[in-house]
């Protein structure tokens, strides 16, 4: 269950969404439309994991297989777009902090 104020507050603090507003973009057939709501969340959200469920699988998938991580703030979007790939798809680890050490 998403919980839309929490989201809100971590992703759209500038915007004056509805909770309709935000399930519009998750299912919307507009591709930007959908990566607006998915970058929002993937580098904003307090519990990126639960948010990100707002997306169906296949949904998912494509939005994480297509994000091209930005040069600016690369290595926090890079770690989070890795943690979401080894949640959802069991991705391998990229990032080494995150590698369980032998």
């Amino acid at each position: 269950m998403i919980n839309f104020k929490r989201l809100k507050k971590d992703c759209f603090w500038d915007y004056n969404f509805s909770d309709d507003d935000i399930l519009k973009l998750a299912s919307s057939p507009n591709d930007r439309e959908r990566n607006f709501l998915f970058q929002k969340i993937l580098l904003n959200s307090s519990n990126i994991f639960s948010d990100l469920k707002i997306f169906d699988r296949d949904t998912l998938y494509k939005l994480l297989e297509n994000y091209d991580v930005p040069q600016f703030n690369y290595v926090h979007a890079f770690k989070r777009k890795n943690m979401a790939e080894i949640y959802f798809f069991n991705k391998p680890v990229l990032v080494n902090e995150l590698k369980w050490v032998a």
